[in-house]
């Protein structure tokens, strides 16, 4: 971009008209997370000066979270690269070596074993039983072969049959349980077991989904998330090397932490305020700043919880979905737009959280890699909600993490929904006696120390993230992806200025939502979209005839 400094002829044409500034746009970005750091990275390297970073927490990175541990990095928040083929934070971990210690064991493509490949996951029941591998497979076998089918009324636009429910959960569970039942060669007990184990994927499932239940994912949607080719990989010095990575071209000053945003004023709104210019007695900052809105021009004007307001002509808003549905109302004047309200609402986010033990010594056996919670009481339940006192239920599995020389004898356990919530509430002792006490009771093994330490994430009560990443909820379709990825205000309703407020983060993105690409490339998204405004509009000023 040579030149931003945009001057035009009156005009009806809303773009050229709005965008009519002798200078520099300045540019907001609100979050430095991976769509954040991501879109700044672009601007910056394409000539845009007049941009700013503002994150609330003290730290960049968003929900990505790595965790110094001994000689083990551990991640409180994003761990996987999600296929390697043409994902684009693939290629930043390799081009810049950050693969070359992930070990065999840490390149997964299991869907269900969610840090290794090798080894077994054993199944055990609540009352201390491990389930035969045979059976473990046979029925693996089976709800795989229904989770195919899960993808097919999307991808092949199969109606959805009124008993679903248009429902993941409802549709999975109805469908395994009559192949269960009607299969001649299982016992009345093996059956029962084959019904527990059907519970608990679908706990996994919605871990992995970070989905409350996968009763609340619709089924019409469920296929169009995109799962790119290849292996899922970690990153053994931690994905926070990814965000160090984005953030090491970008001006320490440019990022502003501890910076929470009360409300976007758009369109002009804040103009409609009383307006008190400070006297010239007061330092301004390089960067215009003040405490109080000063209008030259900007249609934007972002007003921090520590009463700074910024002007700008551009502002990008990455902050989570969850953040939007708790705040929406009161972070936007005017109001958003209807129909970005609903897709807002429609969207699904929840929590899914980690729970990190570390023991002196392993109790389980050299080939296991994780130890699977199978509740043998809730083969017939329909819902999988639990009261607050029995929030540990909720806990599908721990994993063992590999290799045992990077990270010791470490289990991590996954839990989802409001019972994460609950969780959350919890201190680390009660957390850490409640899982060892699972563990007891699922190995049948009595002895079974507590563990030296426990780490564990909160993302759901966490007020600058609220939940961990998104999903299409039952009434949701990826049309509402598009709808919150929509800039503001809509070209075709104003002769404003345009992309005054732009969205991006995973949220946004329609076949990549809930993943750190989607994010990514969402945020590259909303730059590119304002470099090609000033490219066009630098075009036809260079080429308008001298009058």
């Amino acid at each position: 971009m040579q030149s931003c400094e945009i001057s035009s002829d009156s005009t009806d044409d809303p773009l050229s008209s709005g965008l009519r500034i002798h200078r520099q746009p300045r540019i907001v970005v609100i979050g430095a997370g991976l769509a954040g750091l991501a879109a700044t990275k672009i601007l910056l390297k394409n000539g845009f000066t007049d941009v700013s970073v503002l994150e609330a927490s003290d730290h960049i990175g968003g929900r990505v979270q790595s965790v110094q541990h001994g000689k083990a990095t551990l991640e409180l928040g994003a761990t996987w690269i999600h296929g390697a083929n043409g994902n684009p934070v693939y290629h930043l971990a390799e081009d810049n070596g950050l693969l070359e210690h992930t070990t065999d064991g840490e390149r997964s493509v299991g869907r269900i074993s969610l840090y290794t490949k090798n080894g077994v996951a054993h199944y055990q029941t609540n009352v201390g039983k491990r389930i035969p591998k045979d059976l473990v497979e046979e029925f693996s076998d089976l709800y795989n072969e229904v989770y195919e089918l899960t993808q097919e009324f999307f991808k092949n636009g199969k109606p959805v049959c009124a008993e679903s429910q248009n429902s993941v959960g409802v549709f999975t569970r109805d469908v395994v349980r009559k192949k269960i039942m009607l299969d001649p060669d299982d016992s009345e007990s093996t059956k029962k077991l084959k019904l527990s184990m059907l519970q608990q994927y679908l706990k996994v499932e919605s871990c992995e989904s970070s989905s409350p239940s996968m009763d609340e994912v619709s089924l019409s949607e469920f296929g169009e998330w995109t799962e790119i080719p290849g292996a899922h990989y970690v990153i053994p010095e931690g994905f926070m090397k990814i965000m160090e990575l984005l953030a090491q071209d970008i001006p320490s000053h440019t990022i502003c932490l501890r910076k929470p945003v009360r409300c976007i004023h758009w369109n002009y709104s804040a103009q409609h305020q009383e307006v008190i210019t400070k006297s010239s007695d007061d330092n301004h900052n390089e960067n215009n700043h003040s405490s109080q809105p000063v209008m030259r021009g900007h249609p934007v004007s972002v007003e921090c919880e520590d009463e700074e307001w910024i002007m700008a002509d551009h502002v990008i808003v990455t902050t989570s979905l969850g953040v939007l549905k708790q705040n929406h109302e009161a972070m936007f004047s005017p109001s958003l737009p209807e129909d970005k309200v609903l897709a807002i609402e429609k969207l699904g986010i929840s929590t899914t959280d980690k729970i990190f033990l570390e023991f002196e010594e392993p109790f389980w056996s050299p080939e296991c890699n994780s130890i699977q919670f199978v509740w043998e009481d809730e083969a017939q339940l329909e819902q999988l909600a639990y009261p607050e006192e029995l929030w540990y239920k909720k806990i599908c599995s721990f994993d063992v993490l590999y290799p045992p020389e990077r990270y010791g004898y470490m289990l991590s356990g996954w839990i989802c929904g409001q019972e994460a919530l609950y969780m959350e509430r919890c201190d680390d002792e009660t957390v850490a006696e409640t899982c060892t006490e699972l563990l007891r009771r699922f190995t049948g093994n009595p002895d079974i120390p507590k563990p030296r330490r426990i780490l564990r994430s909160s993302w759901g009560s966490n007020p600058y993230i609220r939940g961990s990443y998104s999903f299409t909820r039952v009434g949701s379709s990826g049309a509402d992806c598009e709808n919150l990825a929509m800039p503001l205000p809509y070209a075709n309703s104003t002769k404003a200025p345009p992309l005054q407020v732009l969205f991006a983060g995973e949220a946004t993105h329609r076949k990549y939502y809930s993943t750190t690409h989607g994010a990514l490339l969402s945020g590259q998204r909303e730059a590119t979209r304002l470099m090609e405004i000033y490219q066009d509009l630098n075009s036809a000023e260079t080429t308008k005839p001298n009058i």
